[in-house]
């Protein structure tokens, strides 16, 4: 018999969220990251999740709401049971999981203020 996760994934703020349900394989010792990764590959490819470092801990990109408490999806163990994977709720929401990280004076438009350059436009069609 093959053991298995249950990851709901809330693609979104809150709890209204539209959530899926995602059953993934369960082997002692993945990270809730390797869960999502296969989710990814090989049930929706849709799904964003923002991760670098993949279980290294050392990028600080994969931090999401599991069972609404704020975790590394790279250190977050992995359970045979049901979790509840949802994006921060204080940070502005980009996609699915993903959240905007950097502080605001880290990113690309504050620094393209800074040194007088204008962004560039996306194309309209």
């Amino acid at each position: 018999m093959t053991i298995t996760a249950i990851l709901i994934v809330r693609r979104g703020p809150g709890a209204d969220a539209p959530s899926i349900r995602y059953v993934v394989p369960y082997t002692p010792g993945q990270s809730v990251l390797d869960g999502l990764r296969f989710v990814r590959q090989a049930l929706d490819p849709t799904l964003s999740v923002r991760h670098s470092c993949i279980s290294a801990n050392t990028c600080k990109e994969c931090m999401i709401l599991v069972d609404g408490k704020v975790a590394y999806a790279c250190t977050a163990r992995l359970e045979p049971r049901e979790m509840v994977l949802q994006p921060l709720p204080n940070k502005v929401h980009l996609r699915d999981l993903v959240t905007e990280i950097g502080p605001p004076d880290e990113r690309l438009d504050h620094a393209l203020k800074t040194l007088g350059c204008v962004p560039p436009r996306t194309p309209t069609r």
